[in-house]
């Protein structure tokens, strides 16, 4: 009978030293614990979302302008102090454009993009509105975020009445 007494002895003390059952002995044990563990998973599965969320947040902050504009926003945008990109060519250019537009030629577009501002919303115009459509994806796809193009071209930005050179 003695015998059985120690062993019953061993058998409590090893209980009572496994930390399984005294979590606050250490960390790694309490994340034995399954009530411990689904927190875990809450809390990590929280910050991954919170995360996504602020990500979505800022890509429909860049991408709040539409693909096409008409020609009195592209006039509002432009009196507002918009980067207007006219895309036509160095002829069209002459005979007569936008005041305080920049010309890039569609085919040199994509290799003087360091010339254009990232931070400032940017409207493409060209003749008739065409080539800017193509100089907007142009835009898009090499980064910029606050792009649009103008419908109808320069030819209605005339035919409107808004400011033009010669």
């Amino acid at each position: 009978m003695y015998r059985r007494r120690s062993k019953e002895r061993r058998y409590s003390r090893r209980r009572r030293s496994n930390n399984y059952y005294n979590p606050g002995r250490s960390f790694t044990s309490a994340l034995r614990r399954p009530g411990i563990q689904i927190s875990m998973l809450v809390i990590v599965g929280l910050v991954i979302f919170l995360i996504l969320q602020i990500g979505n947040q800022k890509n429909n902050q860049s991408a709040s302008l539409p693909a096409e504009i008409s020609v009195s926003d592209a006039y509002t945008k432009y009196q507002n102090g918009a980067f207007v990109l006219d895309v036509r060519t160095q002829e069209e250019w002459n005979d007569f454009h936008a005041p305080n537009t920049t010309l890039i030629p569609l085919d040199q577009l994509a290799s003087r993009l360091n010339e254009l501002p990232k931070d400032k919303e940017i409207v493409v115009v060209c003749h008739s509105g065409n080539c800017s459509q193509q100089g907007r994806d142009i835009l898009l796809n090499a980064g910029f975020t606050q792009v649009t193009s103008m419908q109808g071209g320069l030819t209605e930005w005339r035919a409107s009445g808004y400011p033009i050179e010669p």
